[in-house]
């Protein structure tokens, strides 16, 4: 390595080394952060000049183009690039803002399509197989099967399940009043099925597991204070277990098999907004690609020419 090559890549790595001291001053970023876009800058650095000679001040929008086609063709993912972009982004504006470049090389360079991950989700018999895990001759499975049976007949969130007080659930009218995120109030209906676990509890199970103890909270902790998600989280694990549901779970999971058995059964799309309590529909119709895929699987299950050719219509004589 000659000292001229030598003097170079010290010279990037302590350009880089300002930046990532300049964005912890001011964005406060966390370690990991900052050693991931110092690992992304660095990459990239070394990648221009092997590929060009040059070094990160002369880069232009060119070189950029062709260092995303690069990684591309390396079928590096498209998160990660779209990382390293961001780290280019910030790199960059901050030597235009410094004075050291007189053009930002980044602008009107695109992030690549990442697309929304779908979400992780339980099949009806999962659903069914977890709430009959609870062992509902005491008042702690009691609790539990309740718990299970509101989370998904209503698609609540985890804070809202073990906030949920007794002024917020009217079981003459079948229905729990929610305050969800931004302090937005929607009324959601139980169904028989999860009203008549919730009446039983209140009768049979709640009383025992309070004693002397009172609470507001529908569903209380020990000596009646309000649950705390990971509690119940850590109970749902164990339901699981005991259920022989081996799939990834959290509270949310059963949110979303809500969200998603409803469509699957012919529900329409706002509907389950409201019910959810999005205030945007684009977060809801990430539920209906996983309806599709319901839907293209039982097709191709059932339908006697899934997966066939239609045969080409024959020639008439």
């Amino acid at each position: 390595m000659t000292d001229s090559v030598s003097a170079q890549q010290t010279a990037q790595r302590a350009l880089i080394e300002q930046w990532l001291d300049a964005s912890w001053m001011e964005k406060g970023l966390s370690d990991h952060s900052l050693s991931n876009y110092g690992r992304d800058l660095q990459q990239f650095a070394d990648w221009l000049w092997a590929s060009r000679e040059q070094g990160l001040l002369s880069c232009g929008r060119g070189d950029l183009y062709e260092y995303l086609t690069h990684q591309h063709q390396r079928n590096i993912s498209p998160r990660s690039v779209a990382r390293q972009l961001s780290a280019l982004r910030g790199f960059y504006r901050w030597l235009l803002r410094e004075g050291r470049i007189d053009e930002d090389p980044t602008l009107r360079v695109e992030r690549p399509k990442l697309g929304r991950p779908l979400p992780k989700t339980l099949t009806e018999a999962d659903v069914e197989a977890l709430l009959a895990a609870p062992d509902v001759a005491t008042p702690l499975g009691l609790r539990d099967r309740a718990m299970l049976e509101v989370l998904y007949a209503a698609g609540l969130r985890v804070s809202e399940l073990v906030g949920l007080t007794l002024t917020q659930l009217s079981l003459r009218q079948g229905l729990v009043r929610i305050v969800g995120k931004g302090n937005k109030e929607r009324l959601v209906p139980l169904g028989e099925e999860a009203l008549a676990w919730v009446e039983r509890y209140l009768r049979e199970g709640r009383p025992l597991l309070l004693g002397t103890a009172t609470s507001g909270q529908v569903f209380p902790g020990r000596s009646g204070a309000v649950m705390t998600r990971q509690t119940f989280w850590y109970r749902l694990r164990q339901m699981a277990q005991q259920g022989g549901v081996h799939k990834p779970l959290s509270p949310h999971t059963l949110r979303h098999a809500f969200a998603t058995h409803l469509l699957n059964h012919g529900a329409d799309l706002r509907v389950v907004q409201l019910l959810l309590g999005h205030s945007d529909l684009s977060t809801t119709q990430i539920y209906t690609h996983v309806a599709q895929q319901r839907l293209k699987s039982l097709h191709g299950m059932h339908h006697p020419r899934a997966g066939n050719q239609l045969p080409a219509p024959e020639s008439e004589q």
